[in-house]
């Protein structure tokens, strides 16, 4: 499988507003290697940087004036993501701007270009649901070195995000068995498996005051929810008398 960890730099926030891509950043991974290949270009955006997008990049108006505008590396982009699934972190902005500017050239968009992308931000919050998803978050938490990164930069994240990608996923290959597997501790005697005595289970009976406690609370349940409750069975219906 040929992936591609991607990352962009922009002018803004939206290229609904005009917003324009300035920096692309790509590394490839075959079957979960990095290849040592990867694509990395600055744009000229043929427009202003906001100053809050300079504070994340650092990549100033002056610096890109004699860079290549997109239309000019276009295909060379194409042709190093074309077939490949995307990795991506907060996908819908990078993808955003990137089938914005394919579309100002009249090319193909990702999802047609691409096999599909994987949204890394979105698998993190999924994996560890109310902790952070920032790159920087998810390198701590898989101990990954990203002291160089003081400014945000397309190749950098790019790079760190494809050794987080791989952390995250790591291990998935494994859960795929063989039905011809036999399973781990079910072996005789031949191939060292032995059955293990396990020590016995303590029980611990409540005390009169926890009892006490705990009926409490049942009743109080039982108030608030005028009888409602799962714990105590609800009285029986008077019998009607007969005759």
């Amino acid at each position: 499988m040929r992936q591609i960890v991607l990352d962009t730099e922009t002018t803004g926030l939206d290229w609904r507003n005009g917003d324009r891509v300035i920096e692309i950043g790509c590394v490839e991974l075959l079957n979960r290697n990095l290849t040592g290949r990867h694509y990395h270009v600055y744009i000229n955006p043929e427009r202003g940087i906001d100053a809050e997008a300079i504070a994340v990049h650092g990549i100033t108006e002056e610096f890109l004036a004699d860079k290549p505008k997109f239309r000019d590396v276009v295909e060379e982009f194409i042709e190093f993501v074309r077939d490949a699934e995307l990795v991506i972190h907060n996908a819908n902005f990078d993808v955003g701007f990137l089938n914005h500017e394919l579309s100002l050239l009249a090319k193909e968009r990702l999802d047609t270009l691409c096999s599909g992308v994987i949204d890394t931000l979105k698998m993190a919050k999924e994996q560890n649901p109310g902790k952070k998803a920032s790159l920087d978050a998810l390198c701590d938490r898989h101990q990954i070195d990203n002291a160089s990164r003081t400014l945000h930069g397309a190749l950098l994240d790019a790079e760190l995000l494809a050794d987080v990608y791989l952390a995250m996923t790591r291990g998935q290959e494994s859960l795929i068995m063989s039905l011809d597997d036999e399973p781990a501790g079910m072996g005789g005697a031949s191939d060292g498996g032995a059955l293990v005595d396990r020590p016995p289970l303590i029980v611990l009976r409540p005390s009169d005051e926890e009892l006490a406690e705990h009926e409490r609370v049942l009743q109080e349940i039982v108030k608030a929810t005028k009888g409602l409750c799962l714990w105590i069975a609800p009285p029986a219906p008077a019998e009607t008398p007969v005759g």
